[in-house]
């Protein structure tokens, strides 16, 4: 287990029957609990990996997937047919398993032990077979789970099943998570709209609106001592423009961002909220648009979408969770303009709101003019990307179902300075191409609020959206456009075939 564990834990059920005698099955439990110690010690899963006693019998199987289902602890389950577990055993059991799952193709032994194997030996090692019984079952049950071949002595086993286990923990995360909308979403925008409460039936997110004046009176309540102490904080993190530093003629301005960020975990604290949103047409009695306060609640872990975007911020805190101690960051991000000279590159920025987590050099706090929202010149943490591998994911409802776009990006340095630019920003590379990617990112209906992550990849994602069912469309440097144009007409035959089965 990594040394950034999460909490909870996943749990490692190994299947068998009582054909081949007690002796046997005390050989199963001795290496299943083997294989789970091994993932349990390995720095590439996040999670506590729990043995549980050899399962031979239907009642046996329902009974612990209940269990798991009732159990906080339990993220999800990883099952492994050591011997020929006859699969109809297995029936009412996944039928009632609510959690994620994982099925483990291994074997006790990476190698054979070709000199002395016998049928004794065959007996018992026999997950060749066993697991294509359960992965048969499986399928015809139409169950949604990751899959993963080899050795657990294999870092790229431990990898993968590292991955699933970090998007069973971010599921758990999402089903019990609250988000707070202050405001509604900005007039007339398409696709920050969304169903709620198919959000909440797939995903478990509850999303509810509170007035920004309710905001605004725990604003007003802040103790000036609470800003005094995170006006510290930020002289130890960051830089401070001349005028925007204590002293200065805009520092007022950071005092006031500090009072919002104090307010804000207030509220959020109080209410058990993990996520939300806010809107600069929608504003109340706040002096400013709140920016350096949401680029600091988003660096602790916070889910957040501008302009009312609550699929946004349900995904950044979806993917937050999920890259808990990766290195790199995750931020709310959106494409703003492009540099089509030489190879092809996006700016990528937003008002004030990107994430200093995946900040390339320490955050300077500057104090800007915004041209929209009526309010008062706002404080703001302003810096480059890091350079590193990328995705850029966003989240649109299509009306009969949600589908994730995602593109695997380079986050490069900007080509040049950009000395009049006062907001975060990054700029990257689509893969496999800007034609190709943003050609594909259009026709997928994907939308311009995105998170941008350093911290995770295909793998992760790929889990991710298998644990919650969604569709997920990915563009990455294999993807051509006519692979793509067939891949969407395939997944949209699929889903609404789907909806009727």
């Amino acid at each position: 287990m990594s040394t950034d564990a999460f909490e909870g834990e996943v749990w490692v059920l190994t299947g068998s029957q009582g054909l081949y005698g007690e002796e046997t099955l005390q050989q199963v439990a001795g290496q299943s609990r083997r294989v789970s110690d091994a993932l349990s010690d390995a720095a590439e899963v996040p999670v506590r990996v729990v043995w549980k006693p050899v399962l031979t019998d239907p009642a046996a199987i329902r009974r612990v997937m209940g269990e798991a289902n009732e159990d906080p602890r339990c993220l999800g389950v990883i099952t492994w047919m050591h011997t020929f577990s006859p699969a109809k055993m297995w029936i009412a059991g996944l039928d009632a398993l609510r959690k994620p799952l994982l099925h483990l193709h291994t074997q006790a032994d990476a190698a054979l032990p070709w000199a002395t194997i016998d049928m004794d030996f065959m007996n018992l090692n026999q997950a060749a077979h066993g697991d294509r019984e359960y992965g048969f079952l499986l399928t015809r049950l139409r169950m949604p789970r990751t899959t993963v071949a080899g050795h657990v002595g294999d870092p790229r086993v431990r990898a993968r099943i590292g991955s699933w286990a970090r998007a069973a923990a971010a599921a758990a995360a999402v089903r019990d998570l609250r988000l707070a909308r202050f405001g509604d979403n900005m007039r007339e925008v398409a696709v920050t709209e969304g169903d709620k409460v198919e959000a909440q039936i797939r995903f478990g997110v509850s999303v509810n609106t509170w007035g920004v004046n309710d905001l605004v009176a725990v604003v007003d309540a802040v103790e000036e001592t609470a800003v005094d102490a995170l006006v510290a904080e930020y002289g130890d993190l960051y830089e401070f423009e001349p005028d925007a530093a204590p002293g200065g003629p805009k520092h007022d301005a950071v005092r006031y961002q500090a009072r919002i960020e104090a307010a804000l975990r207030t509220f959020l604290a109080d209410g058990g909220f993990g996520a939300f949103t806010t809107n600069f047409e929608d504003l109340g009695g706040l002096r400013q648009l709140p920016g350096l306060a949401v680029q600091r609640l988003m660096a602790d872990g916070y889910g957040f979408g501008g302009e009312g975007d609550w699929k946004t911020a349900v995904l950044l805190h979806t993917l937050k969770v999920a890259g808990r101690g990766l290195p790199g960051g995750t931020s709310f991000m959106e494409d703003y303009t492009y540099d089509l000279t030489g190879t092809p590159r996006v700016l990528g920025a937003h008002m004030l709101e990107v994430c200093p987590t995946i900040a390339g050099e320490r955050p300077r706090v500057e104090v800007h003019p915004l041209s929209i929202g009526g309010r008062e010149d706002p404080a703001r943490l302003v810096f480059d990307a890091a350079p590193g591998e990328g995705v850029v994911v966003g989240w649109c409802d299509l009306g009969e179902r949600f589908r994730w776009v995602a593109n695997e990006i380079d986050v490069v340095a900007p080509s040049e300075p950009l000395p009049n630019l006062p907001v975060a920003r990054a700029v990257w590379e689509p893969r496999p191409d800007f034609a190709t990617a943003t050609e594909g990112w259009l026709t997928a209906g994907g939308p311009h609020h995105t998170v941008l992550s350093t911290q995770l990849g295909a793998d992760e994602l790929t889990d991710l959206a298998e644990v919650f069912g969604t569709e997920l469309v990915l563009i990455d440097a294999d993807t051509t456009r006519r692979s793509l144009a067939k891949e969407l007409r395939w997944s949209a035959a699929y889903h609404r075939l789907a909806l009727g089965l």
